[in-house]
């Protein structure tokens, strides 16, 4: 197992030198990331073709223009996120000033994962540079074609003791939590983030674990059910099923379940046409593991739609299974693909109830316009973010902080939070002598 107390080491060398904190540089920084980004467009997206299938408009959208939004975002802001900020000081304490500085934590370790595999490496390390620390960035070996691109990107183009890609396998990624890193950065199964959080541990470094869990979806019998199929299908099957936002299954009251899943089937036909396995633009499962685990749930329940596998091209269709109950196999542990159960309801306690006796979600979703209900289920479920007549575009917005609670993760980051999150606040007290 490799050693990677050199590579830290100059890391923390060059951090301590002071230029990471400039913000002239870090500004410079951010804009050479944001040119390599644009430059190198069309090997992004045929990078993530290769790993994931992932089609040119999804590629476009979801890993290469959220990431330039955020550093946009972050160039348009950082002069004034990273400025002291003045706050009161108590009486008690007459002739006194108080203000916070934004200290970067120092050498920070970002270990990315494989379903969105350009967007989750790079959009952490725009907070990295951002807030002035230098970065170690791991990529997830399941995706090699996006993880050989950032490492040629930011290897050739950033001094090693600044930004540094390493590639490799799962003992990669254990070499390097043995080190004692300022900061970790950590997206993938929650798991695995038990696993660095335990490794952590030992250093006291502080972690943000960005997680995943079983998205709820609720659908009230007042929904506008054309635009909850559209918005549902939408969420659950781009990137086929495996975005950590996505709804995971859905609770529809009775009234309206039949005619919903009417709605999803002519969408996913509309969205994806008739023969989806052989669709060149539909989303392939990442591994054969992958893809057994995901087969096995295909007999829960009753299939209303899709339901068909194709193993050699790692291809599921986006499949919705009727008729599943809270015990059901498939019920158990986060989907992460194109599979969506549904469970119907007749009164919105009874599944808020389900709910919270399971672990904390990343995120849920509900339509209804019942201002009561929308209110009940913000105040009595715990979950890290979410939407009201739509599902994952939460995550988008540069002004919304993302990130889980309990199971689902810890931290958060996306615009000012990205800041916020690889900053540590110094507080002081300033007391003239005169």
């Amino acid at each position: 197992m490799e050693n990677y107390q050199d590579l830290l080491n100059k890391q923390q060398s060059f951090f301590r030198s002071g230029k990471t904190k400039d913000i002239a540089f870090r500004i410079e920084m951010l804009t050479q990331l944001k040119n390599l980004v644009q430059l190198h467009e069309q090997d992004i997206i045929k990078a993530v073709k290769k790993d994931l299938n992932k089609s040119e408009i999804e590629a476009k959208r979801a890993e290469i223009g959220l990431v330039l939004g955020e550093i946009d975002f972050t160039l348009e802001n950082l002069a004034e996120w990273a400025a002291p900020t003045e706050v009161k000081t108590p009486a008690t304490h007459e002739g006194a000033t108080s203000f916070i500085h934004q200290d970067p934590y120092g050498s920070v370790l970002v270990i990315a994962p494989w379903n969105y595999p350009f967007q989750l490496a790079v959009a952490p390390l725009v907070g990295t540079i951002a807030a002035g620390n230098t970065a170690v960035l791991k990529p997830s070996e399941l995706t090699p074609s996006t993880s050989s691109l950032l490492a040629g990107l930011i290897n050739h183009h950033f001094p090693e003791e600044y930004l540094h890609v390493v590639e490799g396998e799962v003992d990669t990624s254990t070499a390097l939590l043995k080190e004692n890193f300022d900061y970790i950065f950590f997206t993938g199964s929650t798991g695995v983030g038990k696993i660095v959080a335990e490794a952590a541990a030992k250093h006291l470094t502080p972690v943000t674990l960005e997680l995943g869990g079983k998205s709820p979806t609720i659908v009230h019998s007042d929904a506008d059910l054309d635009e909850a199929a559209k918005r549902i299908a939408r969420g659950k099957f781009a990137n086929a099923g495996q975005t950590c936002v996505a709804p995971d299954y859905v609770l529809v009251h009775r009234n309206v379940k039949d005619e919903l899943l009417t709605k999803m089937k002519d969408v996913i036909k509309a969205s994806y046409g008739e023969d989806i396995i052989h669709n060149p633009n539909f989303g392939h499962i990442v591994s054969e593991r992958h893809f057994d685990r995901l087969n096995s749930f295909l007999d829960n329940g009753r299939v209303v739609a899709g339901g068909d596998s194709d193993r050699t091209n790692l291809v599921i269709e986006p499949t919705i299974l009727d008729s599943i109950f809270w015990d059901d196999p498939v019920m158990q542990d986060e989907i992460f693909g194109p599979i969506l159960p549904i469970i119907e309801y007749d009164e919105p306690s009874e599944i808020i109830n389900e709910i919270v006796k399971r672990p904390k979600p990343l995120a849920l979703y509900l339509f209804t316009d019942d201002q009561v209900l929308q209110e009940d289920v913000l105040t009595n479920v715990s979950f890290g973010g979410g939407a009201i007549n739509d599902t994952i575009n939460h995550m988008t917005s540069h002004y919304l902080p993302f990130g889980g609670v309990g199971d689902s993760g810890m931290g958060a980051y996306h615009g000012k939070a990205s800041f916020d999150t690889f900053s540590h606040s110094k507080s002081i007290l300033k007391l003239s002598n005169k």
